[in-house]
């Protein structure tokens, strides 16, 4: 059985884009729920269904279009992401990140990935982008489990700078720039699907967790095996349980992210040309 991230796997991924495009990416970008929009500034555009591409999986969530779009954005070509896979949708880690394995082999160097996240800082509100500074890995899945293939990565690859401090400094001084305030904090990962229990927030705050979702973690550890430079920003769709005394749901979360859309991709759109 060929292993779901092998080099004859990405490489007949990568193989197949190369066919329906000659730009060439050099960023990435992996975009969350409700986060897809940036999508629709690409010039030059070609769009591949992920369900096209060799050894996709498909993304069956709602707000995840399930599309990989290359074309240039602020003068630098990408290849984006429009939706995401989970390993809550029943995928092992190593296909969840299979995309940035393709992105590597087609050429991109510099990672943007967002998510939509719970706020567990109490000083966070709905609306809030945070900077993800680092992340803790509570999914109790690694991508990199199994045999290592020293030309796509080392075996024990370094983590003390999953999220660059680079691209971290840019991305605090363009929304200064801008005129609005970020967070920068922790992101915790979970495996999901349901939301946590307020006696976990807790438990993350202890941790030292200030935003929580379910996806992201394995993305970044195959790019930083990769040799990627990475930048992480969270959307804060809505406080975690147990923090605000109301139910928490999916629909609240892409209404959340549609609100602070236009300050999202202000922010985004701004700092690629500096990446």
């Amino acid at each position: 059985m060929v292993h779901a991230s092998s080099k004859a796997v990405i490489d007949e991924a990568a193989q197949f884009i190369s066919s329906k495009t000659s730009l060439r990416p050099e960023i990435g970008l992996i975009l969350g729920s409700g986060l897809g929009v940036l999508g629709d500034d690409l010039e030059d555009a070609v769009t591949i269904d992920y369900a096209d591409i060799p050894h996709f999986p498909v993304s069956t969530v709602e707000g995840h279009a399930g599309e990989l779009i290359i074309g240039k954005l602020q003068g630098r070509n990408v290849a984006l992401m429009r939706g995401r896979f989970h390993m809550y949708e029943g995928y092992e880690p190593e296909r969840t990140a299979l995309p940035v394995r393709v992105m590597k082999a087609l050429g991109v160097t510099a990672l943007l990935v967002t998510n939509a996240a719970g706020g567990v800082n109490l000083d966070y509100k709905a609306g809030d982008l945070m900077i993800i500074s680092d992340h803790i890995n509570l999914t109790g899945r690694n991508p990199l489990v199994g045999p290592n293939d020293n030309a796509l990565g080392v075996r024990f690859p370094d983590m003390s700078e999953a999220y660059s401090r680079r691209l971290r400094q840019i991305a605090k001084q363009t929304a200064s720039s801008l005129g609005f305030e970020v967070q920068e904090g922790v992101y915790v990962g979970l495996l999901g699907p349901n939301y946590e229990t307020p006696a976990e927030i807790r438990m993350l705050r202890t941790l030292g967790g200030d935003a929580v979702g379910m996806s992201t973690i394995s993305e970044v550890i195959v790019a930083r095996h990769s040799g990627m430079e990475v930048l992480g920003i969270s959307c804060i769709s809505n406080m975690a349980a147990g923090i605000l005394d109301q139910p928490l749901s999916h629909a609240e979360v892409m209404e959340t992210t549609e609100q602070v859309k236009e300050k999202f991709l202000s922010l985004v759109l701004t700092l690629l040309p500096q990446m």
